[in-house]
C-alpha cells in the first residue's frame, strides 16, 4: 500500500482471496493494520486482550482521573495511605466479619488506651451488631485503613472521615452503608472502615480497580491538604533528611530506581544541591546495607533486588519494634541477642516449645497474627501465624508447641492417585470400592471432600458432570501446591501443651505438662537462661510436690514415681471437680471405666489442669469424659460412645436415621 489510506478491500469467498488458498479476509484486515502502524496480533490474541475488567464499577473514569492529577499537587500534597481489601461473605465470611468488627474494637486503641467505638455517617456509636445483621445475604464487603501522614493533627478523625465517605458517594453515585473506628495505638493514627458491599438500591455495590487503587487515597490526600494546607519547602526537605538513614524502601529509593538505566546504573548527580546530597548520603547508606556498588565517577549500581530486600528489612524492623513494645508492657526482660524470626518453611525449621507471652496483630487490613513465644531455648520467638482465624485464642502463659505446617501429600492424597493410577485417571467412589473392597463408602467420602476442596481453593482438579474426576498423572505434585497454598495462610499450627502457667502447675491435682515431662524423662531442651531456667526451676518444686503428696520418693539421689502416677492425678482431680458439679447439676458423679458404654447429654466442656473434659449428664447421674472436637456439633444433645483406654470413640447422632460420625 502507498498510503495509510489506501486500502481497497476485494470482496469474495474467505478461501480465493488474493488466490492463496487458506489466507482468511480477517487475516489479511489484521496485516494491513499492523502495516498502518498498528499492532500485528491473531484474531484470537485480539479477543483474549480486548477485556481486561479494568473499567468495571463504579468510578472507574474518576479513579484514571485522580491517578492522573497534576504532580506538583501530588508533591505538595498531603500525604495519605489507603489499604484496602475485597472480602467475600459466603460460607464463614459473615462469622470472620464479625470477628474484625470485634478486632477493631479492642481495648487500648483509643488515646486513652480504652477500646474502640464504631461510628457511622449520622452516629457517634454506631451498633456494630446490627450493621451485622443488615449486611446477612451480602455477597462481599470493602474494607479500607485510612492512615493520613500527619493524622497526629488531628484530634478527631471522624469529621475527617466522614467528609472522605460523602465524597465516595458522590463520586460512586450511590449512597454508602459504612461503620468506621479510629485507631491511635500506633505511631500513625488511622481509620478502619467497614463499607457493605450493597448500594443504596440494593443491588451488589462494585466499585471499579483504579477508584480503590487510586481514587481514594487522592481524595483522602486532597481534603488533609485542604485541612492542614499544601506542604511546604521545609516540611517535604525535613522529611527527605528522614529518609536517608531509614533501612526500609523509601522515597528517595524508589526515585533512584526510576532513574537507573537497564543495568541499575544511577548517578548521584540531579537536581538541586539538596537533591544531590541527600542522593550521595542514602547511597552512601545503601552502600552499608550491600544493595548498591560505588562505580567510581559518580555512577553507582543498583542490584537488582534492592527494593525487595528493603522491603524486608523494613517488615525486620517493624517486627522487632512490635518485639520490644510486646516485651516492656509485659516487663520480660530480653537483649536483641535473644529475638528470632521463626521461618515455618525454612529446611531447618523445628518445632517450638515454650510460654505464650503475646499474641498481636501483624498486618491489620488481611488479619494476619503472630505470637510472641518464651521458648524453653531461652530465646524469644516471633511467629508469624497467619489469618488470626485459623488459630484459636489461647491464654497467656500458657504453654504452647509451635509446628510447621507440612507441605507435602497427604495420605488422601497418595491413595486417590493409586486408585485413579488403577482406573485410566478417573476417580470416584464406586472405584474407589472396587479398588480397596475393605473401605467404606463414608471412608471414601472424605477423598471426595479433599478433591472438592483442591478445586474450590486453586482449581487443581477436574470434577465432571457424571460426578466422577480427572486425575492428572502429576496429582501428587498438585497436593503439594495446594498445601503451600494453605501454609500461606496458615503456615504454623499450634498445640496446647497445658492452658495453664507454670506457678499454677506446681502444686495442682492433676496431670499437669509438668508431670508428662517428667514421666517421658525429657528434658525439652531445656536452657540454662530465660524460660528454660523457670522450666527447670518449676520441675524441680514439683518433683518435691510429689514427694509430699506421696506420689514420687528419692533413692540415691533419683527420682522414683509411682507407676501408675498419671492415673491417679487425673483421677483425684476428676473427683474433686465431680463433687463440685454434684451440687451444680443435682446429679452424683460416677467415674468412667474402659469398655463402659457412655449415653447421656452433652453438656458443656470444662478445662482442668488434666486437659479439657466433656460433661456428660445421664438419667441418674454425670460423668467427665476427655472431650474430643467433634462434640461441639451436638452441644445439649444426645451422644453416645465407647470408653477405650484414655480416649472415647463417640457416635454423633443426626436425625433418627440420619448419618453417625465415630
Amino acid at each position: 500500500m502507498k498510503r495509510d489510506d489506501d486500502f481497497e478491500p476485494k470482496l469474495g469467498k474467505p478461501r480465493s482471496v488474493g488466490g492463496k488458498r487458506g489466507r482468511k479476509y480477517l487475516h489479511r484486515v489484521l496485516q494491513a493494520v499492523a502495516q498502518a502502524g498498528g499492532r500485528s496480533i491473531s484474531s484470537a490474541s485480539a479477543k483474549r486482550s480486548s477485556f481486561s475488567g479494568v473499567r468495571i464499577g463504579r468510578g472507574a473514569s474518576l479513579g484514571r482521573v485522580l491517578a492522573s492529577r497534576d504532580q506538583y499537587a501530588a508533591f505538595r500534597g498531603r500525604r495519605v495511605v489507603v489499604k484496602s481489601r475485597f472480602v467475600e461473605l459466603g460460607g464463614k465470611g459473615v462469622d470472620a466479619a464479625k470477628a474484625h468488627l470485634r478486632y477493631i474494637q479492642r481495648d487500648g486503641v483509643t488515646r486513652e488506651g480504652a477500646p474502640g467505638e464504631l461510628y457511622s455517617a449520622d452516629q457517634d456509636r454506631a451498633d456494630g451488631k446490627a450493621f451485622i445483621e443488615q449486611a446477612q445475604g451480602d455477597r462481599h464487603q470493602f474494607r479500607f485503613i485510612v492512615a493520613a501522614e500527619d493524622g497526629a493533627e488531628y484530634e478527631d478523625l471522624k469529621l475527617l472521615t466522614r467528609r472522605l465517605m460523602a465524597q465516595m458517594e458522590q463520586d460512586l453515585g450511590t449512597k454508602l452503608d459504612w461503620v468506621a473506628a479510629d485507631h491511635f495505638n500506633t505511631g500513625h493514627p488511622h481509620t478502619h472502615i467497614i463499607l457493605r458491599g450493597k448500594n443504596e438500591r440494593g443491588r451488589d455495590l462494585i466499585i471499579a480497580r483504579d477508584y480503590i487503587s487510586h481514587g481514594i487515597r487522592e481524595r483522602a490526600a486532597e481534603l488533609v491538604t485542604l485541612d492542614l494546607g499544601p506542604r511546604t519547602n521545609l516540611e517535604i526537605d525535613n522529611r527527605l533528611r528522614q529518609e536517608v538513614e531509614q533501612e526500609r524502601l523509601t522515597s528517595i529509593d524508589q526515585a533512584l530506581i526510576r532513574a537507573a538505566d537497564e543495568h541499575g546504573m544511577v548517578q548521584a548527580a540531579g537536581g538541586n544541591s539538596l537533591q544531590q546530597s541527600l542522593r550521595v548520603g542514602r547511597l552512601q547508606k545503601l552502600q552499608k546495607l550491600g544493595l548498591v556498588n560505588d562505580m567510581g565517577s559518580g555512577w553507582w549500581q543498583l542490584t537488582d533486588d534492592m527494593a525487595d530486600m528493603l522491603r524486608r528489612i523494613g517488615e525486620r524492623g517493624d517486627i522487632v519494634k512490635a518485639i520490644h513494645r510486646d516485651l516492656a508492657d509485659k516487663g520480660v526482660p530480653r537483649s536483641p541477642a535473644e529475638y528470632l524470626i521463626y521461618d515455618p518453611s525454612g529446611s531447618g525449621a523445628r518445632p517450638i516449645i515454650g510460654r505464650l507471652v503475646k499474641r498481636g496483630l501483624a498486618e491489620e487490613l488481611e488479619d494476619r497474627h503472630y505470637l510472641l513465644v518464651d521458648g524453653v531455648d531461652g530465646r524469644m520467638h516471633y511467629i508469624d501465624v497467619g489469618k488470626g482465624e485459623g488459630v484459636e485464642p489461647v491464654p497467656e502463659d500458657a504453654i504452647v508447641q509451635i509446628v510447621p505446617k507440612r507441605t507435602e501429600p497427604r495420605t488422601v492424597d497418595r491413595t486417590i492417585a493409586a486408585v485413579a493410577a488403577a482406573n485410566g485417571g478417573r476417580y470416584d467412589i464406586e472405584l474407589h470400592l472396587r479398588h480397596d473392597p475393605t473401605a467404606s463408602a463414608t471412608f471414601a467420602e472424605t477423598h471426595v471432600r479433599r478433591l472438592e476442596a483442591m478445586r474450590r481453593g486453586a482449581n487443581l482438579v477436574r470434577r465432571l458432570a457424571d460426578g466422577s474426576w480427572i486425575i492428572e498423572p502429576d496429582h501428587l505434585e498438585r497436593a503439594v501446591t495446594y498445601e503451600r497454598q494453605l501454609a500461606k495462610t496458615t503456615p504454623i499450627l499450634v498445640q496446647v501443651l497445658s492452658p495453664f502457667s507454670l506457678e499454677r502447675q506446681v502444686g495442682a491435682d492433676g496431670v499437669t505438662w509438668l508431670d508428662r515431662e517428667l514421666v517421658a524423662a525429657t528434658h525439652v531442651g531445656l536452657s540454662d537462661a530465660g524460660f528454660g531456667k523457670e522450666v527447670r526451676d518449676a520441675q524441680s518444686r514439683r518433683r518435691q510436690w510429689l514427694i509430699e503428696q506421696d506420689l514420687a520418693h528419692e533413692e540415691e539421689g533419683r527420682l522414683i514415681l509411682r507407676s501408675n502416677l498419671l492415673v491417679a492425678l487425673q483421677r483425684r482431680e476428676l473427683s474433686r471437680v465431680g463433687a463440685q458439679f454434684s451440687n451444680e447439676l443435682g446429679l452424683p458423679f460416677a467415674e468412667s471405666v474402659p469398655g463402659e458404654r457412655i449415653e447421656g447429654v452433652y453438656r458443656k466442656p470444662v478445662d482442668l489442669v488434666s486437659g479439657r473434659f466433656a460433661v456428660i449428664e445421664r438419667s441418674r447421674d454425670f460423668t467427665l469424659v476427655p472431650w474430643r472436637p467433634v462434640l461441639e456439633r451436638s452441644l445439649g444433645k444426645e451422644v453416645s460412645g465407647d470408653v477405650r483406654g484414655k480416649a472415647v470413640s463417640w457416635t454423633i447422632n443426626r436425625g433418627r436415621s440420619g448419618p453417625s460420625i465415630s
